[in-house]
């Protein structure tokens, strides 16, 4: 978490120069923007994005599995993990 909490902003310039601030300290990070709405009277989650991707991102392949009794199983690997240079990934 970057900073504290911005409860109840209505300036949007605020909000801006928060996120330029954290780009700037961490230029090859994700960052990630989350809006709460409390007018439920719950602070859930109503709004995320991401605003900062790194430079050179790893990426990740979607591995599809067949096991007993005819289930499909999904599994996450990373490209930086298998060792391949960046242009033989894919």
């Amino acid at each position: 978490m970057w900073g504290l909490p911005l409860f109840d902003m209505k300036d949007t310039a605020a909000v801006t120069y928060e996120i330029n601030a954290c780009r700037k300290a961490k230029p090859n990070h994700y960052i990630k923007v989350t809006a709460f709405d409390n007018s439920r009277g719950v602070e859930s989650s109503s709004l995320s994005f991401i605003v900062n991707r790194p430079m050179n991102e790893p990426g990740f392949r979607l591995v599809r599995q067949e096991v007993t009794g005819r289930q499909i199983q999904y599994t996450i690997e990373s490209y930086a993990a298998q060792s391949k240079p960046e242009n033989s990934r894919y």
